[in-house]
């Protein structure tokens, strides 16, 4: 069988499978579960476009980073044929730990963190490939000498957010978002064995930084996509707390497993059962939820499945005002048949936190002419990249429709 297979991607063109062992490692159903698992989650709900998936992801960060190792090769950066293996392994199983709209799974049933399940599948993957994907758990890890292997899955400047960057700016539509990830790529260089840009890459950066910070704000933290998000945790938090005091709510047998208890750690009978969830699932039990006796199950579920009677959602600079909060609270106990008990299910506040550039935590160096460093920040002439070092926070409101809207 010719394993040495192209795939045809619409953000670079054809992508090559370099080796026998990564196509095995795409065909295992582990990793083609990622076909069914979506990029960006709910986000199709307000960018139609935007049903791209997390194994699209996977298959792009894997084509940058060879492209990223190649680059540093002309370089003479040091780098073995199992290095270069190993790298891209770990790159193209980064995201393999991703749930179901992962983040609501997360803040809800699970409490375990996707990079932690991720490992999970790479520990289990190399059993199944008999310690072939080693070195790519090493790197992955960040237990490698050579960190820049590391810093080219994991840093501000990785392949990771190069790909997620450009390709959820394509799907979604929001070019803004654009990032140039050929022209940054070929700047990469590794100094004192950390990543790197070259000096003359310092325009690209600075686009980099603030692409970012505009899909963050114009396309992740959208208040209707995160409201939406939002709602799902409630609604899984909802179906955890049916199940524990012993309600009646449909659940096939993998999902009885998932909401016994909140997930701590992952066997290998964990592993398996959570490998078959995909967004089909979720979508399937959400139809069904729809038909719930309990309200606040089908009210909330009704609302994603038909995208009808959204909540409202408010976004600003402050914190809201308790008397704001009661006196919605107020009006919703009112018009909804919901007990104060269960009020947080329909009313509920929080805040935003992101910075677009983590100067001093990750700072971002620049290896000029004369062989030297220089701190990214440091050396942009734009007078905004200080400013974009600086985490903003904002702070949300969300609730139902009702006939009475209190403004802050």
């Amino acid at each position: 069988m010719n394993k040495l297979k192209i795939i045809n991607d619409p953000i670079y063109g054809f992508i090559d499978i370099p080796n026998d062992l990564i196509f095995d490692i795409i065909q295992h159903p582990y990793f083609q579960r990622l076909r069914r698992i979506s990029q960006m989650g709910l986000s199709y709900l307000v960018y139609p476009g935007a049903h791209h998936t997390r194994f699209h992801h996977a298959l792009g960060a894997m084509h940058l980073m060879q492209t990223a190792i190649n680059v540093l090769k002309y370089k003479n950066i040091a780098i073995t044929d199992e290095e270069e293996q190993a790298a891209l392994i770990a790159i193209l199983l980064h995201d393999i730990g991703h749930g179901p709209f992962s983040h609501a799974l997360e803040y809800s049933i699970i409490d375990v963190s996707h990079e932690q399940i991720s490992l999970a599948f790479m520990n289990e993957l190399n059993r199944i490939f008999n310690g072939q994907l080693s070195l790519a758990i090493t790197i992955f890890k960040g237990q490698y000498h050579k960190k820049f292997l590391t810093e080219l899955i994991s840093s501000q400047v990785d392949v990771d957010r190069l790909d997620y960057l450009r390709r959820d700016s394509f799907y979604s539509g929001v070019i803004e978002g654009q990032v140039n990830s050929e022209r940054l790529i070929k700047m990469l260089n590794v100094k004192d064995n950390q990543l790197v840009i070259d000096e003359k890459g310092i325009y690209s950066v600075e686009k980099f930084i603030i692409s970012r910070r505009l899909m963050y704000w114009q396309v992740y933290f959208h208040k209707t996509s995160l409201m939406l998000e939002k709602v799902l945790e409630k609604i899984l938090t909802r179906v955890h707390q049916m199940v524990q005091n012993g309600q009646p709510v449909f659940l096939d047998d993998n999902f009885q497993v998932l909401f016994q208890k909140k997930i701590k750690d992952f066997d290998i009978n964990t592993l398996d059962i959570f490998a078959k969830l995909d967004d089909s699932d979720i979508y399937y039990h959400l139809k069904k939820w729809t038909q719930s006796q309990d309200f606040v199950l089908s009210y909330l579920s009704e609302m994603i499945i038909n995208r009808s009677h959204l909540n409202k959602i408010q976004i600003q600079k402050t914190p809201f005002s308790n008397d704001t909060i009661e006196r919605l609270a107020s009006h919703i106990l009112n018009q909804f048949p919901v007990s104060q008990n269960d009020l947080d299910y329909l009313l509920y506040n929080g805040k935003l936190l992101h910075s677009a550039y983590q100067q001093h935590k990750h700072p971002i160096k620049l290896l000029s002419k004369n062989n030297s460093l220089i701190e990214f920040a440091k050396a942009s002439d734009q007078l905004n990249i200080e400013a974009l070092s600086q985490p903003v926070t904002k702070y949300y409101l969300s609730y139902p429709p009702i006939k009475k809207i209190v403004k802050n």
